[in-house]
Formats: structure tokens, sequence, C-alpha cells
């Protein structure tokens, strides 16, 4: 793997300092044990760093069709979604470091790029599981839910920065665990057993949640610039009310230090929504045709792609709207806004007869 130029620069300065420290602390004027101690420390610091710059990577997205055919048996409706959900657990659990957002030593807990694109990758993974059991694996309201598939959702909402016992991996591993139980299930030949309703308004139950999950996101990285908002909270009803009174306008701000934060977060969120988008595309197959659907499918898909482009920038940058400088986070609103406003549409088309 070629180290990028920055990195190579650093590491370049890291050395001289290196050099320096040596020169001062290890020279043979001093004692043994303080030569010895520092340059344990110095190999120390230097290993776990490029352990560190090893780790701060994103994983790379998996085709569906192979992840399918991987974990199946065979074709079956809700097999490409339900096997697209385990791949992404398995992939956030076995990446380079693995799971880091639990981690207390270093270098897993000076990293926070890759941590917070666990936890939005995570948010997906909780809403997803949530609809396979409310929604794609029942038929009706009354009907009962899927035993795996609510002791799935239940490991996937555990909290995600638990090092102790038990550990967040270990209980996200139980999660899989079920919803492997339950696509087993799916694939074999008792019909009642378990099941995955492909229809229109199980469909758009879990595109109501993607929407508002992508408009906060919006939200949240159009105000790295700040700006003055208007609130529209009670906007459309005249009757409507809320509990406490707020003002008119309001000054929205993203903490300098949370910028990075939040960008990343929508870079895991959106990543997990390529490959469950792309899995919908394959399981409601039918429903999309009778809809006319499946090239607004493919449009939404294709704008959550780009937010996946290689950032060639070592750190975020912040750039006023029409500054000199890019404003990384306005560039990935753009997408996700434009990606929402493709699922508002397509959840309109599913809800027409």
């Amino acid at each position: 793997m070629k180290m990028p130029r920055w990195a190579s620069k650093l590491t370049h300065k890291a050395s001289h300092v290196s050099d320096a420290l040596a020169e001062d602390y290890t020279g043979p004027n001093n004692p043994l044990w303080i030569r010895a101690g520092v340059s344990l420390v110095l190999v120390y610091l230097v290993a776990v760093s490029l352990l560190g710059w090893y780790w701060d990577d994103e994983p790379a997205t998996f085709n569906i069709a192979e992840n399918t055919q991987l974990k199946t048996a065979g074709q079956v409706v809700g097999g490409a979604s339900t096997a697209a959900l385990i791949g992404i657990m398995d992939t956030l659990l076995e990446k380079r470091g693995g799971y880091l957002s639990n981690d207390v030593t270093p270098p897993g807990i000076w990293l926070d790029n890759v941590p917070n694109w666990e936890y939005g990758v995570l948010i997906q993974v909780r809403d997803f599981s949530k609809a396979l059991r409310e929604a794609f694996s029942r038929s009706m309201s009354q009907s009962t839910e899927d035993g795996d598939l609510a002791l799935a959702e239940s490991r996937f909402n555990f909290d995600h920065n638990s090092w102790v016992v038990p550990a967040s991996e270990s209980e996200y591993r139980e999660g899989v665990h079920y919803l492997q139980g339950y696509l087993k299930r799916l694939t074999d030949d008792d019909e009642f057993d378990a099941q995955f309703y492909a229809r229109a308004d199980n469909l758009r139950y879990w595109l109501g949640t993607v929407e508002t999950r992508l408009g906060s996101l919006s939200q949240r990285l159009s105000a790295s610039v700040g700006q003055r908002r208007i609130n529209t909270d009670l906007a459309g009803d005249v009757a409507s009310q809320q509990s406490t009174s707020t003002p008119g306008e309001r000054e929205i701000k993203t903490p300098w230090l949370e910028i990075d934060n939040v960008f990343y977060e929508a870079r895991g969120s959106t990543w997990a929504l390529v490959h469950l988008l792309k899995a919908i595309e394959v399981d409601f197959d039918e429903v999309l045709r009778k809809k006319n659907a499946r090239v607004s499918l493919q449009q939404i898909i294709r704008e959550l792609e780009a937010t996946q482009e290689t950032v060639y920038s070592p750190m975020i940058l912040n750039g006023s709207g029409f500054g000199l400088l890019a404003n990384h986070s306005l560039v990935m609103a753009s997408y996700i806004s434009r990606a929402n406003a493709a699922i508002i549409d397509l959840r309109e088309l599913l809800a027409q007869g």
C-alpha cells in the first residue's frame, strides 16, 4: 500500500523529532535504564501511529449478488436484503482493526473518523432490523413477530461504546447469529417457518425512516457553515401546539470539533444504505416493475454512491459556501438532499394504486 504524501511528510518529521530525542536522552552519558526506556517509548509511539494510520480506513462496498450467493442456500424473496444486513455487520466487525468505537487503548482511542463511520452504519442497521421485524417479516399488524428477528434487533440496539462485559462486539455478533437463523429458515422448504413479504406498503414503511434519517443528516451537514433558520415546526396547521415555546428564528451551527464527526457518520450511514437499497432492488423487483419505479430507486443509489468517493484532503475542510476553501460537509449534504428528495418521490409513487 502506497503511503499518502502527507503521511510520508509526517513520518519524515517524526523521524527528525525522534533523532533529536535520541540525542538528548539516549546518549552514552545517560544511565542505561533511561536510554532503554526512552527508546522503547519512541518505538511504541511510532508503531502505534503507523497502526492507527492503517486502521483509519473505510472499507469498500461489496457486491450484493456475490454476498447473497455466499450466504444463502438458494434464491428466495428477502434473501438479498437479509444477506446484505449480515454482510454489513460482518464488514463492520471484521474490517481493519475490527470494531473501534469501544476501544480504550491506543491507537483505537485516538481515532474518531472510523468510529463515527461505524455509528452511521449502526444507525441504518438498527432501522432496517426494526423494519425487518415489524413489517417485512409480518403479513399484517396482528401477526406474530419472528423470534430470531426480535432477538437480533435487541442486540443491534446495544450500547455501541461498551468495552466491558458484555462488549459491543459480542452483542452484535449474537445479533448476526440470529439473523443467520432467520435467513436459514427463510430459505428452507417449510413455508410456515419464516417469511419475507415484498409489498409496496412494507417498503414505504422503511423508506419513511430512511427519509427522516437523511433529512437530519442533511441539516446537520449544512450547519457546518452556520445559518439562521426560521422556525417552521408548526407550519401548515393553525391548531398545532408544542410543549415549550421556541424563538421564531435561530442560529444553527455545528461546533468546529464536531464537523468531521458528522461528516464521517454520514459516510457510514450512506455506505450502509447503498447496500440495503441494492438488495431491495433485487427483492422488490416485481413491485418496482409494476410501479415503474426501478429507475427512481437506481437514481437514489447513484446519488448515494457519489457520497463514497475518495476524500483526498487529509482533513475535512470547512470553507464558507462560496469561499476559497472547499466545504466537504456541504458537498455531502448536496448528494444526501438529492437522494432524500428522490426517496420522497419514490414513496409517493409506491402509494399510488
